[in-house]
């Protein structure tokens, strides 16, 4: 009797085998990696939701959910695992510069500030070439901070610095290189008042009152066509200035024009109002609208100390001979300038004997001045050319017959020599009439606020 062969098993598609066994390898992989307890919490959630009434799924459908939640719950393949992978988080820190700060100090450069954070010195070269204006950088103040925004690779990605108050400077990286960027702000504008002591010099009385110095020298402009500051001034003269004070960010940036002033002097007082009129022309008025403007100044040098004055018969210094001075003596170091004391034209500006270098102007068909033993001439001032008003003509010298630096000044009326000292000089036209009340509007709240001020100062003093 024939054995018969063994039975063979039954065949399955190959199809069949192969899916089986990729599940096989999903649930190990989930039974190694998962907890039970969460296994099973996940298992739960999807009875729950394949249990809701509103969902009608068919056996077919729940088969197909089971795959794609076992897809979902699966963990990645272990490489993936080992070295987990979240573009959008990277993104994010590619994009997050470091930020580095460095101030300037004395001997520092560009290329030793970008040495300072680990920039290269090619770095340096690619900027400034970047952009005409990045030159700006270059030029560095002691004590200035600079501001370095970093990628992660060490390569510079924004540079920022605040130059002033007002302006800050900023350069960024493009695709097409380095783009430079200027931002200005604009400061609020409002108005200070300060009141001050004469005790000594003025610019000293103004520092102890709290008035910047450029507004000082401004302040004895506005009354110099009345006030000689090199002479008239007296310890317990007072002045009180309103002027604009520009403030950023709550800080005082800088100063604007006085608005309005006075000051006493000897007991006399005198008040500026400053008034800019429809034309757009500004000018300082009393406070009845009469021009402080006169059509000439007082002194051609500021603060200079008179060292001999107008006289009909004085010894000369050098020649030893009693002769007439027919002139001021302005004593003032060497290289102080020289203000013409009036618009007018250039006769001579050049050499004239005794005086040294020396110029004359003629201010229309009356008056006529003369500066004589200047170290110099200022830039542009020549022979047959106009000047104005308080416009730098020279600076104070020792040539021709001199002992010592200073400026000998004439003042002529129709050819005659009189004192410069001693002059009444022509007013300037006051306030025109059909401007009169809106300059009134202006003047009155301010003469009026000083008014308030000095009593309320008076008052607290008394306390």
């Amino acid at each position: 009797m024939t054995s018969q062969p063994p039975k063979a098993p039954p065949l399955y598609p190959k199809t069949h085998l192969l899916a089986a066994s990729g599940i096989a390898a999903l649930l190990s992989l989930a039974l190694l990696v998962f907890p039970s307890s969460e296994v099973e919490a996940k298992r739960t959630n999807l009875s729950l939701e394949l249990e809701s009434p509103s969902e009608q799924l068919t056996q077919e459908q729940d088969a197909s959910d089971l795959v794609q939640a076992t897809n979902e719950v699966s963990p990645p393949p272990f490489a993936e695992i080992e070295q987990p992978q979240n573009p959008t988080v990277n993104a994010e820190e590619d994009k997050s510069p470091s930020h580095r700060e460095v101030l300037v100090a004395k001997g520092d450069t560009l290329s030793t500030l970008f040495e300072k954070v680990g920039l290269p010195a090619s770095a340096v070269h690619e900027i400034l070439a970047s952009d005409k204006q990045a030159k700006q950088f270059s030029q560095l103040k002691h004590g200035q901070k600079l501001e370095f925004e970093m990628t992660p690779d060490g390569q510079l990605n924004n540079l920022h610095s605040q130059v002033s108050d007002l302006e800050t400077i900023s350069l960024s990286k493009t695709a097409k290189g380095y783009t430079f960027r200027r931002v200005t702000t604009l400061p609020t504008i409002r108005s200070a008042y300060v009141h001050g002591v004469i005790t000594s010099s003025l610019s000293a009385s103004g520092q102890r009152a709290g008035l910047p110095h450029s507004l000082t020298m401004d302040m004895a402009k506005v009354f110099g066509y009345d006030i000689d500051f090199a002479q008239d001034i007296r310890p317990g003269d007072q002045f009180e200035v309103i002027y604009e004070q520009k403030v950023a960010n709550g800080k005082t940036v800088g100063t604007g024009n006085i608005l309005s002033a006075r000051f006493t002097n000897r007991g006399k007082t005198f008040t500026a109002v400053r008034y800019t009129n429809k034309q757009g022309t500004s000018n300082y008025y009393t406070a009845d609208g009469n021009s402080m403007r006169k059509a000439f100044i007082r002194t051609p040098v500021d603060f200079a100390r008179i060292s001999s004055r107008f006289s009909a018969g004085r010894k000369h210094p050098i020649l030893n001979k009693i002769r007439a001075h027919k002139g001021v003596d302005y004593a003032a170091p060497r290289g102080t300038p020289i203000k013409a004391t009036g618009d007018g034209k250039v006769l001579l500006a050049g050499r004239r004997g005794g005086y040294g270098n020396t110029i004359i102007i003629q201010h229309g068909n009356t008056y006529r001045t003369l500066y004589g033993h200047m170290q110099g001439f200022a830039k542009g001032v020549k022979t047959g050319g106009s000047v104005k008003q308080g416009q730098v003509i020279g600076y104070i010298g020792t040539t021709g017959l001199s002992t010592g630096p200073h400026l000998h000044y004439e003042f002529q009326v129709n050819g005659v020599h009189v004192d410069p000292l001693g002059q009444k000089l022509p007013m300037s036209d006051p306030i025109a009439k059909a401007e009169r009340t809106r300059f009134l509007q202006q003047s009155q709240p301010l003469m009026a606020r000083m008014n308030q001020e000095k009593a309320t100062l008076l008052a607290s003093s008394k306390r």
